[in-house]
């Protein structure tokens, strides 16, 4: 039995997560490639206009492996309590797929306000798969402690960034479009050309505190991380860079309150057509060379 993810959105939450736990069941995952034309084509062809490229993307990535395994895994996340929302199209995801690909899909809700948490949902999936609760939750705790060793080593090697003597900027983003081969990657890619250190803002401790003056009523729970780091660090940091695909409705809204909340410089970008990113290369050579001569005042 092959358990297919794609690689988009849930993907950069809980890969090392869903990696873990299947091989402690005995039970192979299928993930697709990395973000590639053919993928993003996929992701055009069985998506809306109405869409984000983000949300393109992963439906590329999912149609992608269609038939090529037993069952496609994705979750549907309402909430990870009342004030820690997410995207609607976590929630949405799985319908629409459901809808539109011949392919079997297992799934489980994460919804803590209803008591559904991903350890519930991650057993409730190995038992649907024949797996004993015993066994599906000594692998789920086992994967946990894995997993929060993993995330630790990269929290740490983050936080060393910040003591770097380069120009450091912060990179603002949703783990899915920071990592991607096709929106983040690059991205980063120019920067570190530019001899500037990346900080993601996506690598701290998860610990947010209320009333954040940079969005003080905000109740989406990753734009909350993503931004109690600018609140946290923003003394260390020469500049900011939010990074987004359109039409992203949360981030449009949600980047443009903390936009008008800061004093360090900052730099928007908004990715649809990735196509060609030279005017992309262009405005991050601009940006860093204000960085420079800021620092340098």
């Amino acid at each position: 039995m092959k358990i297919g993810i794609p690689r988009g959105l849930f993907y950069y939450y809980f890969d090392n997560l869903w990696q873990e736990f299947f091989k402690e069941i005995d039970i192979d995952l299928i993930v697709s490639p990395k973000t590639n034309k053919e993928i993003i084509n996929l992701g055009k062809q069985y998506s809306n206009d109405e869409m984000c490229l983000s949300i393109k993307n992963y439906i590329g990535h999912a149609v992608y492996l269609k038939d090529k395994c037993d069952y496609l895994l994705i979750p549907r996340i309402d909430n990870y309590g009342t004030y820690n929302q997410t995207c609607t199209n976590f929630l949405a995801i799985y319908d629409y797929l459901n809808n539109i690909i011949d392919q079997k899909i297992i799934n489980y809700n994460i919804n803590i306000n209803n008591g559904e948490s991903d350890k519930k949902g991650l057993i409730d999936v190995a038992r649907k798969l024949g797996i004993s609760k015993k066994k599906a939750t000594l692998a789920y705790e086992i994967a946990y402690i894995k997993t929060n060793k993993n995330q630790k080593r990269k929290k740490q090697d983050n936080y060393h960034k910040l003591d770097s003597k380069k120009i450091k900027v912060l990179l603002v983003s949703h783990s899915y479009n920071t990592h991607d081969e096709f929106i983040g990657v690059p991205l980063v890619k120019m920067l570190e050309k530019q001899q500037v250190e990346v900080i993601y803002s996506d690598s701290f401790d998860s610990v947010i505190t209320e009333n954040n003056p940079l969005a003080p009523h905000l109740y989406w729970k990753y734009s909350r991380d993503m931004f109690e780091s600018i609140k946290k660090f923003a003394n260390r940091i020469d500049g900011i860079i939010f990074l987004s695909t359109f039409p992203c409705g949360l981030d449009s809204l949600a980047n443009e309150l903390v936009m008008r909340n800061i004093t360090i410089p900052y730099l928007n970008l908004v990715f649809d057509d990735i196509d060609s990113l030279t005017g992309i290369e262009t405005r991050i050579e601009s940006f860093i060379d204000i960085l420079k001569q800021v620092t340098i005042i």
